[in-house]
């Protein structure tokens, strides 16, 4: 009964947690009746989509709009395959130099942007001096911070050495730059005629990019409508049309696709897993589930007074059943987390010794270090002091939710009070930010953004790592080896860096990893070919074709 009853708490809490809009630019809305009239689909070659909220702004130099909407209307020198394989896209081939610090693009000559301006060497390199221009808002980029320190030494980072052919140069090695390529944002090419002032920073004046698709209408808040681009270079997609409309409740997202008014929905917050083992049952549609993605954690702060205290963080991994929220929660969706990252992400095989869920065990740490059981009273106390602490989360997201009043249960019964907090999303991430946090939800960056990626933002205050890392002793060696596997072209000794990274992490209790995120997908059965692209913010329109 109690694994029903979470279940059923998070099926039905999960369509609160997308009750916000953000603010974008587009068109005037139309009427309600306007709006149902035009986002009508008749056209087998029509896919109707939902999302939770407007596609916001599309430029894709910045981070306001949503990753799935950029990746249909943008492309890069490289493309990340559904595998994690490198392979080409508007570069045809590339060479790099034996010291891994310089980069030659060999461009396609036969694309064009979807306003027409043509794609060659010079538009490349105005894109990334557009984004080089706006170097502060990219700082999670290790490859922004190499080309940026070319430049600011007199010379080029990016030079556009022929028509046809594109020079980058970074001033270390870095063997994830390709990778940081082939993401959704920033490296993706915008047409320079639409740039403001000379760049992208202000704005776009169009999104005219060079893929599949066109944004061809967006009335805000209720629907978009992309079109197959015309001027598409490569295979065009056999779906002509992507109307998304936006639903921001999770039921009603649902009963639409039952009901036949939308044709997939699509990605793990959009899903609860009562609605997937739902619909992969039902006759007329069908499910899809990716292998895991990313990992779902909670991140504790070190640095704190309470938090410091290895003894607590070590006591808290073992008083968390990752079982049960899986079945429970998740009804196995998610399975358990083991470690911080899953051994199939690159580099993170390491036998480390994951921390048994085993109460008696955590309430023996506990008691060693000195929080002692008092009679009469609840929670375990230290000279005096009540064992509490907060974890704060986005009072949004439901599934968080969920997971907080578990543990605040499961954590009671070892004599530790856990205060739960629910705040608005950006208060949260700022708290991150800001390290002013106890303990905090947190995600691994995903495929192809984990180690690499997720590790290098660890190094600066752009996410709550930063904050969270500072009350270990060796802060600075974490930092610097994470720096040294970044630039180092030998992949014996990239291995002995990650393996010192994520053991010292791991042994400092510092995450406490819970599930293993996997992307997931219902439909009605008339799509075909709904599959997963290499990260979990894709939606491959391109590659689904309707019966």
């Amino acid at each position: 009964m109690k694994k029903v009853g979470l279940s059923s708490i998070a099926a039905t809490l999960l369509g609160a947690s997308m009750l916000f809009f953000s603010a974008c630019s587009g068109d005037k809305p139309a009427s309600k009746e306007e709006a149902k009239s035009e986002a009508k689909v008749e056209s087998p070659k029509v896919l109707t989509f939902a999302n939770f909220r407007d596609i916001r702004d599309l430029n894709p130099h910045l981070y306001a709009g949503e990753l799935y909407a950029q990746n249909m209307l943008f492309e890069s020198l490289v493309h990340i395959d559904s595998e994690g394989k490198i392979t080409p896209w508007l570069a045809q081939s590339w060479k790099i130099s034996e010291d891994g610090k310089t980069y030659t693009f060999k461009l396609r000559e036969d694309v064009f942007f979807s306003d027409g301006e043509k794609f060659n060497a010079v538009a490349a390199k105005a894109n990334f001096d557009a984004i080089l221009a706006n170097a502060p808002r990219h700082t999670w980029l290790e490859s922004v911070r190499l080309m940026e320190a070319i430049d600011k030494a007199g010379g080029k980072s990016v030079e556009a050495t022929s028509e046809y052919e594109l020079t980058i140069r970074l001033d270390a090695p870095y063997y994830p730059f390709l990778v940081e390529l082939g993401v959704i944002r920033p490296f993706r090419f915008v047409s320079p005629k639409a740039f403001i002032n000379g760049g992208t920073k202000e704005g776009v004046s169009a999104l005219s990019g060079t893929g599949a698709y066109i944004l061809k209408e967006n009335h805000k808040d209720q629907y978009a409508i992309f079109e197959a681009n015309p001027k598409y270079w490569g295979e065009k997609p056999q779906t002509k049309q992507v109307v998304v409309k936006v639903i921001p409740d999770n039921q009603t997202r649902v009963m639409a696709l039952e009901k036949g008014e939308v044709d997939l929905l699509f990605g793990t917050n959009m899903i609860d897993a009562e609605a997937y083992n739902r619909f992969s049952k039902m006759k007329g549609f069908g499910a899809a589930m990716s292998a895991p993605t990313s990992t779902r954690m909670l991140l504790i702060n070190t640095a704190d007074s309470v938090m410091g205290d290895l003894a607590i963080r070590k006591a808290i991994q073992h008083a968390t059943n990752k079982e049960t929220i899986s079945k429970a929660i998740f009804s196995g969706i998610e399975s358990p987390a083991d470690l911080t990252l899953a051994p199939s992400v690159p580099y993170a095989n390491l036998g480390l010794t994951p921390y048994e869920y085993n109460l008696a065990k955590a309430e023996a740490i506990l008691e060693e270090s000195g929080w002692k059981k008092v009679e009469g009273k609840k929670y375990r106390e230290k000279e005096g002091k009540e064992l509490a602490i907060t974890l704060h989360y986005n009072s949004n997201n439901v599934v968080d939710k969920t997971i907080a009043e578990f543990v605040q249960g499961e954590w009671s019964k070892i004599g530790v009070n856990l205060k739960i907090t629910g705040e608005e999303e950006q208060a949260n991430r700022d708290r991150m930010k800001a390290g002013q946090f106890q303990i905090v939800f947190n995600i691994s960056w995903g495929t192809p953004y984990d180690p690499q990626s997720f590790l290098a933002g660890m190094r600066k205050p752009v996410y709550g790592d930063y904050f969270a890392q500072l009350g270990i002793a060796d802060k600075a060696a974490i930092d610097q080896s994470i720096l040294e596997a970044l630039e180092s072209t030998s992949e014996e000794k990239r291995q002995e860096h990650y393996r010192f990274v994520l053991t010292r992490l791991h042994d400092e209790a510092v995450y406490l990893p819970l599930t293993y995120e996997r992307n997931r997908a219902i439909f009605n059965e008339k799509v075909k070919n709904v599959g997963f692209g290499v990260s979990k913010y894709e939606v491959p329109f391109e590659r689904m074709t309707l019966q």
